[in-house]
């Protein structure tokens, strides 16, 4: 022969130069190459993609440690304001249009009249958070007569001007408690507005059995047991 080699021929290093597979060559990959992911229509490598773990956000995670706060009821005031002004214009604009106007009737006069009474209630319900959990737990504590152990509260609100109330509960200190108690703060001037205590009737032997160790445990809040005499709170 000449020593050329065919037009339909190839030799494996011009193949391999060229990125093409060898004759003979298998189309499948090899087992330690793990392909590339496309995650939101971006390829990422797959170390990338094993390194994503979804995580909640603080404010949701309830084992974060960090001190909750309560939202204050005077953000009401706001939107309260905003209905007042949205009644006051669009109703000023309705009288100002005369009755010959296409777009005023009586339902639209009636409509900002109950705008502006929503937003004076919102004004008026907008109480500020005078106390927080940690001064209302001291004072349902002086009220209770009993050193606290476990105790958790809890903001609600009460009567048509939602005024907001602390509701605490709390358990004595002994291990297992003897007592327990439900305490009503309210929130605004810190006054107990009232009050129940009991004999403990819960049944604790489980939840004492299946923690290893025993010893003092710290209160549902956080917070170590609160004796009465140590209370900070003066009348």
């Amino acid at each position: 022969m000449n020593g050329t080699t065919p037009a339909n021929e190839d030799t494996g290093g011009r193949s391999a130069a060229a990125g093409v597979p060898a004759s003979g060559a298998t189309d499948e990959a090899s087992p330690d190459v793990k392909p590339a992911e496309s995650v939101e229509g971006r390829t990422v490598p797959p170390e990338s993609v094993e390194e994503m773990v979804d995580t909640l956000p603080e404010d949701l995670d309830r084992t974060f440690g960090a001190p909750y706060e309560f939202p204050d009821n005077k953000r009401r005031r706001i939107p309260g304001i905003l209905y007042i002004l949205t009644g006051l214009a669009v109703g000023g604009w309705a009288l100002s249009a005369g009755s010959d106007a296409v777009l005023v009737n009586g339902g639209l006069l009636a409509g900002c009249g109950a705008l502006i009474i929503i937003g004076l209630w919102h004004v008026l319900t907008a109480y500020p958070l005078n106390h927080d959990e940690n001064e209302a737990l001291v004072v349902a504590t002086r009220g209770v007569g009993f050193a606290v152990g476990h105790a958790s509260a809890q903001l609600g609100w009460r009567g048509l001007l939602s005024r907001p109330t602390w509701r605490i509960l709390l358990y004595s200190a002994e291990d297992p408690p003897e007592q327990r108690g439900l305490v009503l703060v309210d929130a605004v001037d810190g006054r107990i507005i009232d009050q129940f205590t009991e004999s403990n009737p819960e049944d604790w032997s489980e939840m004492l059995d299946s923690e290893p160790g025993g010893g003092d445990r710290a209160s549902g809040n956080g917070t170590a047991a609160i004796d009465p005499a140590d209370s900070p709170v003066t009348d």
